[in-house]
């Protein structure tokens, strides 16, 4: 099972399982296929944004071990 990490960009992210949009969608990240989407980290992201980076990764990685 893959698994979401803090210093991955949103486009590896979305490769991994684009059942995980809702999820960055709801916390605001809305630009999902911007160029800075591709080559920002999901830290990064969340810091812009101001989510907390640990709350979405665990709430993705519960959605991916939901999947298997």
């Amino acid at each position: 099972m893959a698994k979401i990490s803090k210093d991955m960009t949103i486009g590896d992210i979305l490769r991994v399982d684009e059942g995980l949009v809702p999820i960055l969608l709801e916390t605001g990240m809305h630009c999902l296929g911007c160029p800075s989407a591709q080559a920002e980290s999901l830290e990064d992201a969340c810091a812009v944004h101001g989510t907390d980076v640990d709350a979405i990764i665990n709430k993705m990685n519960d959605f991916l071990a939901a999947r298997v």
